[in-house]
């Protein structure tokens, strides 16, 4: 509409001119070299507007024809690229469909119309892959690493490559160099972490968790708990060969994870063997109220150096106290009256076991309980055989693998913090059963044979 408008408001001033000039005659006389010329002042301004027309054509022409190649050149690579994209989605499409055929065709496509592209390397690569031609896939990955655009790519790809091949030192020196170019991809902080968990490389896994951590690619909490493991890790490691940096490590890892009872349980004997006793017990305490387990008990209970076998089932009664419904508690504290010789206690402490919660500890504690008190030889071997049959206890589990020992990986997957305390499940049965025949070996000094054991497992 404005334009429209603007147009009329031309028209009329331009008529509105011609008719004032029309309205003034006058000439226009031009004298060259003995040659006169006359031109009225209407016609003049006519003839000048249209050569001002002519020649604004004229040059238009002529820009028109020099940019002619680059527009026609333009034409053709808006061609090229649409040709390299289809490409791209095409043979992308075809990977993902493991169409072999089809996902070279259009890589070799792609790489005529966009040979500088970062993802026509990758198709090529992929490519190569799904044929099985890992040379070539590993070749172009290695061509990717010569540009900045395709540096993060190519490492990628021969990170995979390395992995797939199983070679971990190489996975793992394409990592470190991907944390070196950017930080902040998760990929290669990630995949470092694991191998350095899967070798035992607690040192360096915990340096990679804190570039994790540093760089937004974990929690807090999950990032504490992490570093707690790999600490308690360290300590294990360290708790003969170096007592000393153990036990930091280990209180360092109970501050950051009140309820890891490794930690606990590391920090608590070797601050006994240190006399630390309040010490000791305190941190003890601490995990027992949130996760109960054997080797804190066991810790508890000789806590102070030299109690008698009376002042460790004092001790270990009081640590009960703090979490007295869970199975541990009266475990420990029928441990604990057995190799005092009461009895009596022992048997208080597991009579609530009796009915729905007998499990094979309590069973064998039973056949200590009936061996050390009476010598009853028949009742021994009829607790071992009801062992056999009881219900499991917990264990240390991770992965389908029952271990007598806590491991800050998986032995199957190289997972940090598998293992949990838990009753295994059903397909652990050979592994459960293999610990529990150890400690009905243990009990063979009291003479219970062990074939009564084995007859009423089959």
């Amino acid at each position: 509409m404005i334009r429209l408008v603007l147009f009329l408001i031309f028209i009329v001033a331009l008529a509105t001119g011609l008719a004032w000039l029309a309205d003034r005659p006058g000439q226009i006389i031009v004298n060259w070299e003995g040659q006169e010329a006359k031109i009225s002042v209407f016609h003049a301004v006519v003839a000048l507007a249209l050569l001002t027309g002519l020649a604004l054509v004229a040059w238009s022409l002529l820009r028109h024809v020099w940019e002619s190649p680059a527009v026609i050149g333009g034409y053709f690579n808006k061609r090229r690229q649409k040709r390299g994209l289809d490409a791209l989605s095409s043979g992308m499409i075809a990977i993902g469909a493991g169409d072999r055929a089809t996902a070279t065709k259009y890589a070799i496509q792609a790489r005529k119309s966009m040979p500088n592209e970062p993802l026509t390397h990758l198709l090529r690569a992929q490519a190569a892959q799904l044929s099985g031609d890992k040379a070539t896939a590993r070749r172009i990955y290695e061509s990717m690493l010569a540009s900045t655009d395709t540096e993060q790519l190519g490492l990628r790809g021969l990170f995979l490559e390395a992995e797939r091949e199983g070679e971990r030192e190489a996975a793992k020196q394409f990592a470190e160099r991907a944390i070196a170019l950017n930080p902040q991809l998760s990929w290669p902080v990630d995949a470092l972490f694991d191998l350095q968990c899967k070798s035992h490389d607690w040192a360096g896994a915990l340096e990679t968790l804190a570039v994790a951590r540093k760089n937004g690619h974990v929690e807090k909490a999950s990032a504490e708990r992490r570093r707690a493991v790999l600490l308690t890790a360290q300590a294990q490691d360290l708790e003969d060969k170096d007592p000393e940096r153990a036990l930091n490590l280990a209180l360092e890892a109970h501050k950051l994870a009140h309820g890891l009872v490794p930690a606990g349980a590391i920090a608590g004997r070797l601050l006994a063997s240190r006399g630390a006793t309040p010490k000791a017990t305190k941190i003890v305490q601490q995990t027992w109220q949130k996760s109960p387990h054997p080797d804190l008990a066991t810790a508890y209970a000789y806590a102070r150096i030299g109690d008698s076998p009376r002042d460790r089932l004092d001790r270990v009664r009081k640590l009960a106290q703090l979490n007295p419904h869970s199975l541990e508690s009266a475990i420990a504290v029928a441990n604990a009256a057995i190799e005092a010789k009461d009895f009596a206690a022992a048997r208080q402490a597991l009579e609530p076991l009796m009915e729905s919660r007998l499990t094979q500890r309590a069973c064998t504690l039973m056949a200590r309980i009936e061996g050390g008190e009476h010598g009853d030889k028949g009742r021994v071997r009829e607790w071992l055989a009801r062992a056999v049959n009881a219900p499991r206890d917990p264990a240390w589990t991770a992965d389908g693998v029952v271990s007598e020992q806590w491991a800050a990986v998986s032995p199957v997957t190289g997972a940090l913090d598998a293992f949990s305390w838990r009753v295994p499940v059903e397909s652990m049965e050979k592994t459960a059963d293999e610990i529990v025949a150890r400690k009905l070996e243990e009990l063979v000094a009291l003479g219970a044979p062990l074939e009564v054991a084995v007859e009423a497992k089959d």
